[in-house]
C-alpha cells in the first residue's frame, strides 16, 4: 500500500510536534531550531548581498559619492528598521514611524535608480 506524499508528510511534522510537546525540554528544543534556521536565512541573505555586490560593482561606483551614499543610507535605515520592528510595533507611534521610515528608504532607492536610468 503506497501513502500519498502529502499525507505522508503531514504525519511526519504532526509526529515531531507531538514529540516536542510531550519530551522533557522540548521547547527549548525548538527554540533552538528556530534560531538555527533563522541564523541559515539571514546568512543566505547576506550571500546573495554580497553576490549582487561583486557583480554590480562597476553600476555602483559609476553613481557617483552623492547617490552612492544616498543608496547606502537606505539600505542601513531599512535593515535597522527591521531589526527594531518588535519595539517600533509595541506603540502606535512606532508602527507609523515605522511605515514613514520604510517609504523613505523605498523612495530613496527609487530614486537612485530611476535617476541613473535617466540622460
Amino acid at each position: 500500500m503506497k501513502l500519498n506524499t502529502n499525507v505522508r508528510n503531514v504525519a511526519i511534522i504532526l509526529l515531531i510536534a507531538a514529540a516536542i510537546f510531550a519530551l522533557p525540554g522540548g521547547g527549548s528544543a525548538s527554540s533552538f531550531i528556530v534560531r538555527a534556521i533563522s541564523l541559515a536565512f539571514l546568512a543566505s541573505i547576506a550571500w546573495v548581498a554580497s553576490r549582487l555586490y561583486r557583480e554590480h560593482r562597476t553600476s555602483l561606483y559609476s553613481l557617483g559619492d552623492r547617490k552612492r551614499f544616498i543608496l547606502y543610507a537606505a539600505v542601513g535605515v531599512a535593515t535597522l528598521t527591521f531589526t527594531a520592528s518588535a519595539r517600533l510595533f509595541s506603540t502606535g507611534i512606532g508602527s507609523v514611524a515605522w511605515v514613514l521610515l520604510l517609504a523613505g528608504c523605498i523612495w530613496a532607492v527609487f530614486w537612485v535608480f530611476r535617476s541613473s536610468r535617466g540622460y
